[in-house]
């Protein structure tokens, strides 16, 4: 397809589904992100929601973040502190470890600051480039392109790009998709990945841009 008509395609997908998403419940992080406006908030939120279903992770954040909101009083919390706040979330024990270890990197190599670049965001212990992008997107409101596993399915369900894993289709995303829908690009596809375009039988029968949808390698629809 051409360059031209892959521009107006995903205009008129990402159009769509900013109307179609407006009755459904926002990402937990995007959640964490418009209420407090805190990048190491959604660093946490993000960090937690590895693994784990929504619901859980904003009431595991709640709880922590009752307890400690920035880096300083985050490492003075026990291990078993942060455990006991965030469980029953996904590998509980690892990530209050991690939270631990990225706060004290924080105050010692970045002056108390979540770092705003990737490539620092990338040195913190249980950073990979969703939550990296993630932090840009929600906490700082700069342009970055995140990429889980919703957004990879249906971009390449889609036939926008045609990619094997998450970070191969975040580079192609970088490359092809506008800079105007970066930001918010994650929250539509991650929000539709959940309700509508499920791993499993998505839902064509009810998707807002199925006259766009190559439905690559679906099987079974409902």
């Amino acid at each position: 397809m051409a360059q031209s008509s892959d521009k107006k395609r995903i205009e008129k997908i990402v159009c769509l589904l900013r109307k179609a998403v407006k009755s459904l419940s926002e990402p937990s992080v995007t959640l964490v992100g418009k209420k407090w406006k805190d990048p190491f908030l959604v660093l946490i939120s993000c960090i937690l929601s590895l693994r784990t279903k929504d619901e859980t992770t904003l009431s595991a954040s709640s709880r922590l973040f009752h307890l400690a909101m920035d880096p300083k009083k985050m490492l003075k919390l026990t291990v078993l502190q942060i455990e006991k706040a965030i469980y029953p979330v996904g590998f509980y024990k690892t990530k209050a470890r991690n939270i631990k270890g990225m706060c004290k990197d924080i105050l010692e190599k970045f002056d108390g600051k979540v770092p705003d670049e990737i490539e620092d965001l990338l040195t913190l212990k249980g950073v990979g480039r969703k939550t990296a992008n993630l932090v840009l997107t929600e906490g700082y409101g700069k342009l970055g392109v995140c990429v889980d596993t919703h957004v990879h399915r249906i971009s390449n369900r889609l036939g926008y790009v045609r990619t094997k894993n998450p970070e191969q289709t975040e580079m192609a995303l970088r490359k092809n998709l506008p800079k105007k829908f970066w930001i918010e690009y994650n929250a539509l596809f991650v929000t539709w990945g959940q309700n509508i375009c499920r791993p499993i039988s998505p839902m064509c029968s009810q998707c807002a841009i199925q006259e766009f949808c190559s439905q690559a390698e679906v099987l079974k629809s409902r």
